[in-house]
């Protein structure tokens, strides 16, 4: 099973929630989304006047695939990376910035909020979001079930089974 590589429970979750309601009122977005690379939704946040959002699940995965589909397009350019991805329609417009190497922050806007107001408080947002994303990173394997936790049930299924 694909897990995220990014755990935020805790006050870990609090500080990314802080910053990401920060980050909606400064640039008059609709949404803010922390996901993983992988397109897990980590933490995110609404404007109250907004509509109900999208399915935040499948718009997880479409970014993530999107990003990982555009760092292909950078290398075959010569460039080791794009940092960011920015779509713009008529009304809605998406931009998306790397935060370190295993979480992106998504901030999807309407034609009332300034492209350059999103990207300038994006880039700030996500200083903040490393550090919280590098300290709440998970190693291979141990998200999930814990050891204390194992633990217990071994021992009362030993004790239900009579091993």
């Amino acid at each position: 099973m694909v897990e995220p590589a990014i755990a935020l429970f805790g006050g870990a979750y609090e500080k990314a929630s802080h910053v990401l309601e920060e980050l909606l009122r400064e640039t008059g977005a609709r949404y803010v989304l922390l996901l993983d690379r992988k397109g897990f939704v980590l933490a995110h946040k609404e404007a109250l006047w907004a509509p109900r959002p999208p399915a935040l699940d499948s718009l997880a995965t479409l970014i993530a695939g999107n990003a990982a589909a555009t760092q292909a397009l950078a290398k075959m350019l010569g460039e080791p990376r794009f940092n960011e991805l920015l779509h713009q329609g008529a009304t809605y417009g998406l931009y998306a910035e790397e935060v370190g190497d295993l979480a992106l922050l998504v901030i999807i806007f309407d034609n009332t909020a300034p492209v350059g107001r999103v990207k300038l408080f994006g880039k700030r947002a996500v200083q903040s979001l490393e550090v919280i994303t590098k300290e709440a990173l998970v190693e291979p394997g141990t998200l999930g079930i814990d050891r204390e936790y194992h633990a217990g049930a071994s021992a009362l299924l030993d004790e239900l089974f009579g091993s």
